[in-house]
């Protein structure tokens, strides 16, 4: 059972920064990794981790890679956000086709962010 921590995973500390003050002034457990390797590392090693919020444009691994790899995982239920600056016609649909949940544009809107959250982390 997962739990209700919330792993963001972005190559920007600035994105990371911003996202754990903005939760965690809304009482949320946060982790972060700066590449999509390490964010996989920490989903294998912590189970309270209970949603990912994924950016979608990193080196190495993108968040596209990443959540495929998840999906196929033993952790492939996680609920799984794309978070990203392509906001583009289809964007969104191909975030949703690689196997996200849900999707976030950046930047983000903190009101849209929340009712995301909170339709899958247990008492945020």
């Amino acid at each position: 059972m997962p739990g209700n921590k919330i792993l963001i995973i972005d190559d920007d500390n600035k994105n990371i920064f911003a996202l754990t003050a903005t939760l965690r002034v809304r009482k949320f457990q946060t982790l972060s990794a700066l590449s999509a390797k390490d964010g996989i590392k920490l989903i294998e090693h912590d189970p309270a981790i209970g949603i990912v919020l994924m950016d979608m444009m990193m080196p190495d691994m993108d968040g596209y890679e990443a959540i495929r790899t998840i999906r196929k995982s033993e952790y492939g239920k996680l609920p799984l956000i794309a978070v990203t600056a392509q906001a583009m016609i289809g964007d969104k649909e191909k975030c949703l086709q690689a196997g996200a949940d849900d999707y976030i544009s950046k930047p983000i809107n903190v009101d849209a962010l929340l009712l995301v959250l909170n339709k899958y982390v247990k008492g945020g």
